[in-house]
């Protein structure tokens, strides 16, 4: 018997929504630069699933990689053997990145504001001198910059969503809405953040998050005080579907769970 049917219509986490939901988010044909751990969870998992003809784009150079096995890092040797072609990181960033040669960027963040602006440096204002010293900056500042759009995937945690960063280490929208174009930045910037409760947009008018979806059994007002500032919410709050037993069975089968 297959295993999917074992799987309970209800029976998953919040982080397994929160994966299955990001990987909707990604359609086939298209090509996605990828970040190590819940971004290249979810790409991979549309790769698996309703996207075989996704295109995954690391930053070390490998282009069109299939891991058969989570990545542990960018370095990871299984991206190189899996993939179509690797490149060097130079023309990575010169030609692929900021030549707009990639569809969408994937990203997480340690802290994130009304704005999309992402901090992966530090907690605490004093940079010298910081409450947590974080992994840094990689590529995700290029790829904020120049992907045709971005999609970020973080916990939706109150220390997390906070209405100013500590330290904007990846420009979202700055804090205008014409930041972006005066910085040059060609890509569209953050256009879907998807957590564990559900799913923000920017406002059109100002680019402020604006909270359109929640997942099944999360309630508006359990975003609202997971969220530092004011959020707001659209008129018509939606509930994203809920993962399907195949894709539970992929998704559980790419982490081991």
């Amino acid at each position: 018997m297959n295993r999917s049917s074992h799987i309970a219509e209800d029976a998953w986490t919040a982080d397994e929504i929160m994966s299955v939901v990001g990987a909707r988010a990604l359609r086939n044909g298209m090509s996605c630069f990828v970040g190590i751990g819940l971004p290249s969870t979810v790409a991979n998992l549309a790769r698996k699933t309703h996207a075989p003809s996704l295109t995954l784009v690391y930053e070390s150079g490998p282009i069109g990689s299939k891991p058969n096995t989570l990545p542990l890092s960018i370095g990871d040797g299984e991206l190189a053997i899996t993939a179509d072609a690797v490149v060097s990181i130079p023309e990575m960033f010169n030609y692929w990145l900021q030549g707009g040669h990639i569809d969408m960027g994937y990203l997480t963040a340690a802290q994130i504001d009304r704005f999309g602006n992402l901090n992966t440096t530090v907690i605490g204002r004093d940079y010298r001198s910081p409450a947590v010293r974080l992994p840094g900056a990689g590529g995700a500042p290029e790829i904020a910059a120049f992907c045709h759009e971005v999609t970020i995937i973080m916990r939706h945690d109150i220390r997390a969503f906070v209405p100013e960063v500590d330290f904007v280490t990846s420009v979202g929208f700055g804090r205008h809405p014409e930041f972006r174009q005066q910085l040059g930045l060609a890509g569209a910037g953050p256009q879907t953040v998807i957590t564990d409760l559900g799913i923000l947009r920017p406002d059109p008018t100002d680019n402020e998050l604006t909270l359109v979806a929640v997942h099944p059994g999360v309630t508006v007002d359990h975003v609202l005080e997971s969220t530092q500032w004011p959020l707001r919410v659209a008129k018509d709050v939606a509930e994203t579907e809920p993962p399907t037993p195949q894709e539970l069975e992929v998704l559980r089968a790419l982490t081991g769970a």
